[in-house]
């Protein structure tokens, strides 16, 4: 497996921290957001490495779509990618999906931290369907960064869950699923993602 995943770098390969980001279900490593978030979080000087996932890398290879990978083919993936990054201290994580199969991982690899872009806490118009059991009890030091409006965990829902002391939320304010505002909010999309990219900046510093 290790030699079919590719590697997208970003940063200074001297940075103290390495950040490896995994795109969400429906879109690539080099989507606009995971280059908005590669390119942020490079130039405020992490190591910043992306990878996409077998039925991703497929999709780009022939154009056509097919539905994500099963469960332990996505965590073996993610085990694959840590072994190949080394030398600096590393956290994981990714865009919903991504980030999700990251934190089913993250204990196990012994990773410094985990950074959630949006977790999907529950399948869209599921809020009965959790997806939370194994942070209940998570030792990785961990950020969440959640749209208020988040239609997979919004504000009102997710302060009630049960969720590790390890694990830290900050919330984008009237941000949907990609931290996206209303117009009506005040509040603007560049504005909540340099938020976010800050907010990650100085979790990934403080580990």
């Amino acid at each position: 497996m290790t030699a079919s995943i590719k590697l997208k770098r970003n940063g200074p390969q001297t940075a103290a921290h390495c950040l490896v980001l995994a795109h969400g279900a429906g879109a690539p490593m080099d989507s606009p957001f995971m280059e908005y978030f590669a390119k942020q979080l490079a130039q405020a000087g992490i190591r910043v490495v992306r990878f996409e996932f077998p039925y991703m890398a497929k999709r780009r290879e022939t154009g056509k779509k097919s539905p994500p990978d099963r469960l332990p083919k996505l965590e073996a993936s993610w085990l694959d990618v840590i072994g190949r990054v080394s030398g600096q201290r590393i956290v994981i994580g990714g865009k919903s999906m991504g980030g999700r199969v990251a934190s089913l991982v993250a204990d196990e690899a012994q990773v410094s931290g985990l950074v959630c872009l949006g977790y999907p806490f529950h399948p869209v118009g599921k809020p009965d369907r959790l997806r939370t059991e194994h942070l209940q009890d998570f030792k990785t030091p961990t950020l969440i960064v959640q749209g208020e409006r988040d239609v997979f965990g919004n504000a009102s829902e997710v302060p009630r869950y049960r969720l590790s002391d390890s694990v830290e939320l900050c919330w984008v304010p009237d941000g949907d699923h990609s931290f996206k505002p209303r117009k009506s909010s005040g509040h603007t999309e560049a504005e909540n993602l340099a938020m976010a990219a800050e907010a990650v900046t100085q979790f990934v510093r403080s580990l």
